[in-house]
């Protein structure tokens, strides 16, 4: 069932992003008077054909559905018959170089449109997001030497030397704005309520590498959603949490002396702990519910698999429960935000498909249709506004390659295009021949690295 819901998120992903794409093309086409010979979705032999008596195209759906595109009228086709004086004007290469360009960038553009509408409804329709109430920080983490001590909700952001503060209304608005100031290498204030009023904390992202801001850099800062409740799943026989007494519906309240409410923080802790006593403070589940304990636990010494390290373990299974929050937005606020959230993860992939070609990011960061299919379903299984997010995030990811200077993409047309424009002179076929061919070495490169990696976390090699 689970891959049947993968392969049909994945369809309609990609069938929609397509669409959308090769429409941009067409419509701008249309618009500067371009005939359009065929509109196909997919590649390969035809599977069902349509021609406008209207407009003449020819509307088609391929069998192999990974991309499609957009045949007009010109005269560089070989092997097609000499086109009529009358349709001359009508030939994409007799257009002004910047009807052309328009009807190239149109493509990606209309990727980019489709991604701040998909964010637009999600925040209009409204989505339950954890509350940006943080944890206990780890010591010695940017968020620990803010000053935070866990449980403080974060409502307000701005930078150190900047007057107006932005709003924080939930925990992936946080990490997009603490995101957006790591790229940047900024200090931050956060402004923070709780038990006592709002506060302050500089928060000092200066010193972040480009591998913190790769990884999961919310956990290198010190942050982990708080607030709420992390209590016993399950118990596996034999082991140091069954030896200790701990049972299903037992809430961990404090790890030696210290309030814990994320799971990732306990486990942290507990694998810095092999073989030594530490003291849970835990609230009874089930008929000595609210009754509060000391248990003293020692983690069993086991072997990482990731690591190779030995690592503590005491074999319970976490639930956490943390408070969340409905985020909704109004119509005209929707669309800013979702034209914001779509220039800040454009600008994201950008640099980092920069970080990529000069070496400061791994190659690893690269996907490909395992990947995303695999994604697509997990989304589909969460409920519409994930799927809607995940589909505006690949729509946006399709724009940026498309945009890429590399012959053979969109970019590396809209290149030419510029160098017509500053030059006077078309470049010349045999150039284009001699980048293209570079270009395509470079996507089947790139398609290449982007298959081993979802090879490598398929087999997990």
């Amino acid at each position: 069932m689970n891959l049947l819901i993968e392969l049909l998120a994945f369809a309609v992903a990609i069938g929609v992003l397509v669409v959308v794409h090769e429409y941009g093309h067409y419509s701008v086409a249309r618009l500067c008077g371009v005939k359009v010979l065929r509109f196909s979705i997919g590649f390969g032999k035809p599977l069902f054909q349509w021609v406008s008596p209207k407009t003449g195209t020819e509307w088609t759906i391929a069998a192999l559905p990974l991309g499609g595109y957009v045949k007009m009228l010109d005269e560089r086709e070989t092997g097609t018959e000499p086109i009529p004086a009358e349709a001359l004007p009508h030939a994409f290469n007799r257009q002004s170089v910047w009807r052309r360009f328009a009807i190239v960038a149109a493509g990606p553009v209309a990727n980019f449109l489709l991604a701040i509408v998909l964010f637009a409804l999600v925040f209009a329709t409204g989505v339950t997001e954890p509350a940006a109430v943080v944890a206990a920080p780890a010591p010695n983490t940017p968020a620990a030497l803010a000053g935070f001590d866990g449980g403080e909700t974060i409502v307000a952001v701005r930078a150190e030397n900047a007057g107006e503060s932005e709003p924080v209304r939930s925990w992936s608005d946080l990490r997009w704005k603490l995101l957006g100031a790591a790229f940047d290498h900024k200090r931050v204030v956060l402004s923070a309520k709780d038990t006592h009023g709002t506060s302050d904390f500089q928060l000092d992202l200066r010193g972040l590498t480009e591998k913190d801001v790769d990884d999961d850099f919310m956990s290198h800062l010190g942050f982990e959603p708080g607030g709420g409740k992390l209590t016993v799943a399950g118990v596996q026989p034999g082991s140091a949490a069954q030896k200790a007494g701990l049972a299903a519906g037992d809430r961990l309240r404090a790890v030696d002396g210290v309030p814990t409410d994320n799971a990732t923080a306990f486990i942290a802790y507990v694998k810095s702990h092999a073989g030594k006593p530490v003291t849970l403070q835990v609230e009874r589940g089930g008929p000595a519910a609210g009754k509060l304990e000391d248990i003293s636990i020692v983690p069993q010494s086991q072997r990482d698999e990731t690591t190779g390290q030995q690592v503590g373990r005491i074999g319970a299974e976490l639930a956490t429960q943390v408070p969340s929050i409905n985020v909704r937005y109004g119509p005209v606020e929707s669309l800013q935000l979702g034209a914001r959230r779509t220039w800040d993860l454009a600008v994201y992939s950008v640099r980092m498909f920069g970080r990529m070609i000069v070496g400061e990011a791994s190659l690893k960061n690269l996907s490909g249709p395992v990947t995303i299919a695999d994604y697509a379903g997990k989304s589909a299984r969460l409920g519409p506004s994930a799927f809607l997010s995940f589909l505006a995030l690949v729509s946006i990811s399709l724009g940026v390659l498309n945009l890429l200077p590399i012959p053979v993409l969109d970019g590396g047309h809209l290149l030419y295009y510029l160098v017509e424009a500053v030059t006077g002179k078309v470049v010349s076929d045999r150039w284009q021949l001699v980048f293209q061919r570079a270009g395509l070495a470079c996507i089947v490169a790139l398609s290449a690295i982007a298959l081993f990696n979802d090879l490598a976390r398929l087999i997990h090699f």
